[in-house]
């Protein structure tokens, strides 16, 4: 079975089982670019369902559209907002038109609802138009960036819990290590000694200032063009009162405390917001990708690298080489990071393509930024899982490392001067004997019960005990 349906470049057949029109399937015919359907991303198809449903909420307390029609249409978006619909969402993330394909897609879906629940067949929109009640006061281009910005909302909050999931359990990792002496590090050489719990902390902290960068980020996507409609924010086509009704009405339906731009025509042209998030991305990208090379680093060996902790063995490193494991999930997570790095110069470009009242490049805005947050808790969480809650230390090995290391002669600088730790330093360096050798047994500095004490754990990690 099919239905005829037409726009004004002409006549198609359409499947009778299909919710969406001739007006999407152009779009689906068209843009065949990332092979990825507007239906992979759920939050965005939900927030289209919950901005098509404040539209129709205001157009009905306005009294433009009849309450009738107006209920079928709710009816429509809440099925959309639902998920029962998701496969009916089949436009290309990246598409030409700033994302009026994907503006119709909705329209169509949602008014073939309203058909059903009116007792309609699909198609028959002389009682319900995808263009005249469903998009009624809208456009694309206030449509569009305001579900944009809720569905980013949305999945902000899930990728914020895995980073403070990531982040305690560094911090758990932290307090499990806070006795493990070890050598500290700076320009790759031994610095001065540390706790290897400090180091997790360390790490944790910094994972925590990235979810207050994006939590600020998000802030500002609560400032929407909804009701700007007619293409540049004049409000041209809207009721009076529109604008502010629909943003109540949207703002009661999802939580989120919208607020509609002071300035539309300024709001529909402007994508700052969307840069700002995406360089907080990449600021947590490259954070993530520090973090896992020091993790790679300390994990390196394991006999002949700096063995200082143990990653869980996932999988076999080689396939020529018996017996070698790799840091895979550090390697998955780097990789990960520069792909987001990467796609943060994608929205700062397409930013920046705007011309005058509207920017056109939304669509591969909104394909990066959801690549990035999507691919990035897929990565924060198996960074967490298959490697953090399972790293153990090598408690013994590291202790021996900062004993045997000429630089805790530094420790050495309050009692014996900077000049003749630098001589000690030197002889051990060429000599290849301990400080202890020197110190205590040759050059007889420092007694032995004094080693001990200026030696002793709590006393190398607090510095400030030190007399």
């Amino acid at each position: 079975m099919s239905r005829t349906e037409q726009d004004f470049l002409g006549q198609r057949e359409i499947a009778d089982d299909i919710y969406y029109g001739v007006q999407t399937i152009r779009g689906k015919e068209n843009f065949h670019i990332t092979g990825i359907p507007m239906s992979q991303e759920p939050y965005f198809v939900k927030a289209l369902g919950y901005v098509k449903k404040a539209a129709a909420m205001a157009n009905r307390d306005l009294g433009v559209i009849d309450a009738k029609v107006a209920d079928a249409i709710i009816l429509g978006c809440d099925r959309v907002i639902a998920g029962d619909m998701m496969d009916q969402f089949v436009t290309d993330f990246i598409q030409g038109g700033a994302g009026t394909s994907t503006n119709m897609n909705a329209n169509e879906v949602i008014a073939n609802l309203a058909l059903e629940s009116l007792g309609f067949a699909k198609g028959d929109y002389q009682h319900v138009s995808p263009n005249d009640h469903v998009n009624y006061g809208q456009s694309t281009n206030d449509t569009y960036p305001t579900a944009f910005r809720l569905a980013l909302i949305l999945r902000l909050e899930s990728y914020m819990t895995a980073l403070r999931q990531l982040q305690e359990a560094f911090f758990t990792k932290g307090r499990e290590f806070d006795r493990v002496l070890k050598m500290g590090r700076t320009h790759l050489q031994d610095a001065v000694p540390m706790s290897l719990g400090a180091e997790f902390r360390g790490w944790g902290t910094t994972i925590g200032e990235e979810v207050e960068r994006i939590s600020e980020a998000r802030a500002l996507l609560r400032e929407i063009n909804l009701g700007a409609t007619t293409a540049i924010g004049t409000s041209v086509t809207a009721a009076v009162g529109y604008p502010k009704l629909a943003v109540r009405h949207l703002s009661a339906l999802t939580g989120v405390d919208f607020v509609l731009a002071g300035d539309l025509v300024e709001a529909t042209s402007d994508t700052g917001a969307y840069v700002q998030l995406s360089g907080v991305l990449k600021r947590t990208a490259s954070k993530l990708t520090k973090i896992c090379n020091d993790i790679r680093l300390l994990a390196s060996g394991p006999r002949a690298g700096l063995n200082e902790i143990n990653l869980p063995q996932l999988q076999p490193g080689s396939s020529i080489m018996p017996g070698k494991v790799n840091p895979v999930i550090p390697e998955v997570v780097n990789q990960t990071s520069f792909l987001v790095i990467g796609l943060d110069t994608t929205v700062t470009l397409a930013a920046s393509a705007g011309q005058l009242q509207l920017n056109v490049m939304e669509p591969v805005i909104s394909f990066a930024l959801f690549f990035s947050i999507r691919t990035m808790e897929r990565a924060v969480n198996s960074l967490r899982e298959n490697c953090v809650v399972g790293i153990t230390a090598n408690e013994e090995h590291t202790r021996n490392m900062v004993l045997n290391s000429l630089g805790i002669v530094t420790v050495l600088k309050p009692l014996l001067g900077y000049k003749q730790c630098a001589e000690i330093a030197r002889e051990g360096y060429k000599s290849g004997k301990s400080l202890h050798q020197i110190v205590v047994v040759e050059r007889k500095l420092l007694t032995r019960e004094k080693w001990d004490e200026m030696f002793s754990f709590e006393r190398l990690i607090n510095p400030d005990l030190i007399g």
